[in-house]
């Protein structure tokens, strides 16, 4: 694992003045890049090839009629994501002063074994968290919830016992790094559904061996997205969303008889596609904000420095008795990717005017070079 000393070497010959914040072109770029250029930091996007266009030529920094366009100073465009870890394409990084900001892209397509000891960026956020998100690792963040005393679903250890609608979250055969969701109220429904996705060739046999099978929480879905400052030693909410899915978001919105009939030709598909913000009752909040601090806390104990900056736990409100009640069955460790949790209300009641998960992480590096702070929000 490359050390937090390696990395302070590396920021050590950076000019503060000429800092740049980079990332992957893909999932959170925009949002990333937008907030960058808000608090007037350049910015770069490594893309792959034939995934440049909308950053290399819709959203670069341009000038149109009198006034500067775009978000993104520079493109670094290369055959494959993974051809980051290439050293020439490090030292070009390095020499403009980059910090990288990791997103969901970055660790699917670009190994773990590369991020932590090949890549010699410094990086926002918490490098040895990355990982974690994955559920066939040891001390996964199934494992940092459960010693956080998080209530997550019950989950079956087997199939065999499934006694009530369970969701079956297994890797897809082509595309491994997205799930192909599909439920049973018991084993002999598991074997049918499983039998049929491994036919189609959606999914393995393997894969159907190592799913995770939980108990289908009924409740309001929310993601709850949180940034944990270092320099402030506090806790923030910067929003909340909901996610839109192909093809669920279709079929629900039918009548249940035609998804009935619907359902004989298609699979029901839980992909997400987009996001939409939302909030919630604000008598709410106080939970909200206990199961952030106590992730936050357990991440600092059982993966120091522990969370930096961006994260969100992604769960459904449940009614009581006697109360509502938040179950948690899901956690991203680096920007969640939703950039419309800006218009929800919660960073404008604590900072007086809307912010962004990539203006935050911007208004960080920022203060950080001002206090001469920037090793204590990077690895």
């Amino acid at each position: 694992m490359i050390t937090r000393q390696q990395i302070s070497e590396v920021i050590s010959r950076y000019c503060p003045e000429d800092i740049t914040i980079g990332t992957l072109g893909s999932h959170s770029t925009l949002d990333i890049c937008k907030g960058s250029k808000d608090e007037g930091i350049q910015t770069i996007a490594v893309c792959q090839k034939g995934r440049e266009e909308p950053y290399e030529r819709y959203y670069r920094i341009r000038k149109s009629f009198d006034r500067i366009c775009g978000v993104i100073d520079k493109t670094i465009i290369l055959d494959k994501f993974q051809d980051i870890l290439n050293q020439n394409i490090q030292n070009q990084l390095v020499s403009m002063n980059t910090i990288f900001v990791p997103h969901r892209s970055f660790s699917v397509y670009v190994p773990y074994d590369g991020i932590e000891n090949r890549f010699l960026v410094p990086i926002f956020g918490s490098r040895n968290l990355l990982r974690v998100e994955e559920r066939d690792v040891e001390r996964n963040q199934q494992f940092l919830l459960e010693k956080a005393l998080i209530r997550t679903p019950f989950q079956f250890k087997n199939y065999t016992d499934i006694d009530r609608l369970a969701i079956v979250k297994v890797n897809e055969s082509e595309r491994t790094y997205e799930r192909a969701f599909f439920y049973a109220s018991n084993p002999k429904e598991f074997e049918e559904r499983s039998n049929i996705l491994v036919m189609k060739g959606l999914i393995t046999r393997k894969a159907v061996d190592n799913a995770v099978i939980e108990e289908f929480v009924v409740g309001a879905q929310y993601n709850f997205n949180f940034f944990y400052s270092p320099l402030l030693g506090e806790l923030e909410l910067l929003g909340i969303d909901a996610r839109r899915q192909t093809n669920l978001d279709g079929l629900l919105r039918l009548p249940a008889n035609e998804q009935l009939k619907v359902l004989e030709h298609i699979k029901a598909q839980n992909i997400e596609v987009g996001h939409f913000a939302t909030t919630i009752r604000e008598s709410l909040l106080e939970n909200v904000f206990e199961l952030g601090e106590r992730f936050v806390e357990i991440t600092k104990s059982e993966y120091p420095p522990g969370i930096i900056g961006p994260f969100a736990l992604q769960g459904a409100i449940i009614p009581g008795p006697p109360k509502e009640d938040i179950v948690i069955f899901d956690v991203s460790l680096r920007v969640p990717g939703s950039p419309g949790t800006k218009f929800t209300h919660y960073t404008e009641c604590n900072w007086g005017y809307p912010i962004s998960t990539g203006r935050r992480i911007a208004m960080e590096v920022k203060e950080a070079i001002k206090q001469n702070r920037l090793e204590e929000i990077i690895t």
